[in-house]
């Protein structure tokens, strides 16, 4: 029975298919920056709106319970009014609610226009029919002091306001001027206009004007300035995250040689992760020789159940990096952990597929040598449910290479995952063939059935021990209802000597597809368990499941 005749729709055309080129597209990096402006214009909006919604909040409540004397009724009355639209407006950032640059700059004409309306109300309500002037009676000297007085209690709303505006929101700073500029003239223009119509305040006209002015001005100068030097900063960040045509995002994993990002292409505008070496490591030539044989040996893997490499190169740091596809998704591993043992028939469907990926390699003379369930990605690809996606060729070996050069990747030491790691390798044999991807896969086999590794010791050198001579406790003896020829494979994939294994990749998949539950896990099954367990990851991309590739440690 072949894979093709499994009721479970295969995969699209454009994953089993070779890679090509692709041309250039007008207009992508600019949707790039369009994008990251968003992202860091949501969250600086987000924030300044927080803090002026806490601050009419603190102000609202304490006037209601220890009221002002000289603030009136409409002016509680528009205080709350600002509040419920800030709160509001902070609301709407703080969902998961996309947004387009369009639809933030709404929000922040409103948020920053309904201050300017408040605050230009409570200014004319100041200084309406010299209002102010009646806590200086007919003093001419206190009058002055009680004016400057309300001029500088009055102007630091507008200070604060425009302090804010500049250094929260993202912008040009030729933007930055003009929006400024247009808060600072909207009180100058008010304390004119209720000066020259007011006979009480006219004689402190000059006075008010002059003093608001300098205070506005010296405001407006601290907001563009920090608006300039804040957009300065976020393109050096900005330069500092690129690699080529890539941009470094999130990081999703981390390790002893180095650390993985989600990334994106500046023109195509393709999610992808990039794993970057620490150039300390990278420097040397063995090891740069190493990370560029395992780059070429998975670029030219083209079966759907391997993870796709895009490219690789240098940074100007000397950082060796490559590029994959972006796989959101579980690892087995995870799955495990977090669900407990896998039903049998599903087991079967993933070493059916990971088999596919292992003869394409084993026919190309790759050997993985660290098989195991985080190294396999679940994911959803081309609308079908339980793809496995074979990751890490790190340790990859290439039997088509001399001698001479496989010292780059033995290096001495004992390669593999103690947990999975065959009997050969444990013994750290020279003579390790394509039959200890098939220990490792029946090892991976046994923990997704039983939920632990096929050994279980306290030391490491315990654990290689005990895969060079104790013998494999019965799958069987653990879960009655795993089948008797499912228990054989896996068995006969754990044996100690590799020629009591299957002779190859092969003769394992025949004899998955020969299994008595090679049908009876399909695509129906697959997205109903996902559409009850798909993650929705822990931050900030709350459409994209966890993602789950790490740097190798």
């Amino acid at each position: 029975m072949s894979h093709s005749s499994l009721r479970y729709p295969p995969l699209t055309p454009s994953l089993a298919q070779p890679r090509r080129c692709v041309g250039f597209v007008p207009g992508g990096a600019s949707t790039h920056v369009s994008q990251e402006f968003s992202d860091l214009l949501r969250r600086r909006l987000r924030l300044g709106c927080t803090i002026c919604a806490f601050a009419f909040g603190a102000f609202f409540v304490k006037n209601l319970i220890i009221p002002t004397v000289d603030v009136d009724f409409w002016e509680n009355i528009i205080r709350g009014a600002q509040l419920a639209i800030l709160a509001a407006i902070t609301a709407v950032l703080w969902t998961r609610l996309p947004l387009g640059v369009l639809s933030l700059r709404l929000l922040e004409l409103t948020a920053f226009g309904s201050m300017v309306v408040f605050f230009s109300y409570a200014q004319v309500n100041t200084y309406y029919q010299g209002f102010v002037l009646r806590w200086a009676q007919d003093d001419p000297v206190a009058q002055e002091r009680v004016v400057l007085l309300s001029v500088f209690a009055n102007s630091l709303r507008w200070l604060i306001l425009i302090v804010i505006y500049g250094t929260f929101i993202p912008n040009t700073w030729q933007r930055c001027s003009w929006v400024v500029g247009g808060m600072a003239a909207v009180p100058l223009v008010l304390t004119f206009a209720t000066c020259t119509t007011c006979p009480f305040m006219f004689e402190f006209w000059s006075l008010v004007i002059a003093n608001m002015f300098l205070i506005l001005a010296i405001a407006a100068a601290i907001a563009i300035f920090g608006s300039y030097k804040i957009a300065e900063l976020q393109q050096q960040a900005y330069e500092a995250r690129r690699l080529g045509q890539y941009v470094l995002r999130d990081k999703i994993g981390s390790g002893g040689m180095g650390e993985v990002y989600l990334a994106e292409h500046l023109l195509l505008r393709r999610k992808c992760a990039i794993k970057l070496i620490r150039p300390d490591i990278a420097g040397d030539p063995a090891n740069r020789a190493r990370f560029e044989r395992e780059v070429q040996a998975m670029a030219n893997l083209t079966h759907p159940n391997s993870v796709e490499v895009y490219d690789f190169g240098n940074g100007e740091d000397g950082t060796f990096y490559y590029v994959m596809e972006y796989l959101p998704g579980l690892t087995l591993d995870e799955i495990v952990r977090r669900f407990g043992p896998l039903e049998p028939a599903r087991v079967v469907h993933f070493l059916r597929q990971i088999c596919g990926a292992l003869k394409e390699a084993h026919a190309s003379g790759l050997i993985h040598r660290d098989i195991k369930p985080s190294n396999v990605l679940v994911c959803r690809r081309g609308g079908v449910d339980d793809v496995a996606k074979l990751l890490d060729f790190g340790l990859v070996q290439d039997l088509s290479i001399n001698k001479q050069d496989d010292r780059l990747t033995l290096h001495g030491a004992i390669i593999g995952s103690p947990p999975y790691i065959s009997p050969e390798q444990a013994l750290n044999k020279a003579n390790v063939d394509a039959r200890t991807d098939i220990y490792g896969l029946g090892g991976l086999a046994y923990y997704l059935l039983i939920g632990q590794s096929p050994f279980v010791r306290e030391t490491i050198m315990e654990l290689l021990m005990a895969h060079v001579r104790d013998e494999v406790v019965s799958p069987r003896k653990l879960r009655e209802e795993i089948p008797e020829d499912l228990e054989e494979i896996v068995l006969r994939c754990l044996a100690k000597k590799p020629d009591d294994r299957f002779d190859d990749i092969g003769e394992l998949a025949k004899a998955l597809d020969d299994c008595s539950l090679a049908e009876q896990w399909n695509a129906e099954q697959a997205e109903a368990w996902w559409r009850e367990h798909r993650p929705t990851g822990p931050s900030s991309k709350p459409d994209e499941a966890v993602t789950v590739l790490a740097a190798r440690s």
